[in-house]
């Protein structure tokens, strides 16, 4: 079937708020961590801060970087203690999330952490287990020194840091149960928490124009919760979870530092190799880019670029936006082409 066919196709926001923008960030950045993730067994903890102190990550998000590099400490410190000949050193990403269930202020930390370690030697240990009371404590302490750091010779501050560590006699609750053996399972479940808004669509139940109805479950019982507050509440809910502008969400630490990565890598393909003889495990492997067609397809297995009549592929003539007219037209590549191929400058602008 002969003719022409005019598409509507959406440009992005580039918007945290955006579920569609959200997901092809994410995609994109899980694609581009398969090639830098290591591919042996990780552990993904979550570490969590106490309501007593939130309000200071609340007033200054700045300090949540610092906060990241001291969960890098709490295994660095594990490693010391384990062998402080030997020189452990384990890869850590941290992604930092401020939202619960509920959309309140919830800051915590998500962490993939290898199991296992490089030593000075070079060989890789599997570390094992990390006690738990080990971890809760570590990082109570670590949390808490921050504060003192933070705000030196304030009493009010060690009285509440005196209150906490009574309150939580067993340090600060650390979530360690995911274990995860795939490093493309690894990219793509730490990418879930980078991009995602605060709220799927799906838990919007109803908007009247003065109030939103919306769920969520309950950690603690596991049943549904709905709630309707007013919908200025319920921007606020939204917004106070936007970081601000060149925010730096996730830290690498250890083997994943810029400085280690790369050495650490060769090193484990070289074990890994040795292992399985896989020569492909010592080539470098590095992923296109995947295009918009591609995206549509995984997304909603369905190709835009196919006509819906002949079923055939269509080519691209032109691209026209309402607001600025032709983006792009096919008759410029032809012209460029005429231009190259009879040396042809460009043509001058009048005045």
């Amino acid at each position: 079937m002969k003719g022409n066919l005019c598409l509507n196709l959406f440009v992005s926001l580039e918007s945290r708020l955006c579920h569609r923008c959200g997901k092809k960030y994410i995609d994109d950045w899980s694609d581009k961590q398969q090639e830098m993730i290591f591919n042996v067994t990780h552990r993904h903890m979550v570490f969590t801060i106490p309501q007593e102190i939130r309000k200071v990550f609340y007033d200054d998000r700045k300090k949540f970087n610092e906060l990241s590099k001291q969960v890098s400490e709490v295994f660095q410190f594990h490693n010391y203690r384990k062998s402080k000949k030997r020189g452990f050193r384990s890869g850590i990403i941290t992604v930092i999330h401020t939202f619960g269930r509920d959309l309140k202020f919830n800051p915590h930390i998500h962490a993939l952490v290898t199991e296992g370690a490089l030593d000075n030697n070079n060989e890789w240990v599997n570390n094992g287990y990390i006690p738990y009371e080990y971890l809760r404590k570590s990082w109570q302490k670590v949390v808490l020194d921050l504060l003192k750091e933070w705000f030196p010779n304030k009493q009010k501050v060690i009285n509440l840091i005196n209150e906490v560590y009574k309150r939580y006699p067993h340090g600060f609750y650390v979530n360690a149960e995911k274990k995860m053996t795939n490093a493309k399972a690894v990219a793509k479940y730490i990418g879930r928490y980078m991009a995602r808004p605060a709220i799927a669509e799906y838990r919007i139940e109803d908007y009247d124009g003065k109030s939103v109805h919306y769920w969520y479950e309950d950690h603690k019982t596991g049943k549904r919760v709905d709630k309707r507050i007013p919908v200025y509440r319920f921007l606020f809910e939204i917004l106070q979870h936007v970081p601000p502008k060149h925010f730096r969400m996730v830290g690498r630490f250890g083997l994943y530092s810029r400085r280690s990565h790369h050495k650490a890598q060769q090193i484990l393909s070289l074990h890994a190799f040795i292992r399985t003889k896989q020569i492909e495990l010592l080539l470098e492997k590095k992923t296109k880019k995947k295009t918009y067609r591609q995206r549509m397809i995984e997304s909603f297995e369905k190709d835009p670029f196919e006509c819906p009549y002949c079923h055939r592929k269509m080519e691209l003539v032109g691209i026209w936006n309402s607001d600025y007219g032709w983006l792009y037209h096919y008759m410029e590549d032809i012209e460029m082409e005429r231009r190259r191929t009879y040396g042809i400058g460009k043509p001058k602008k009048a005045g």
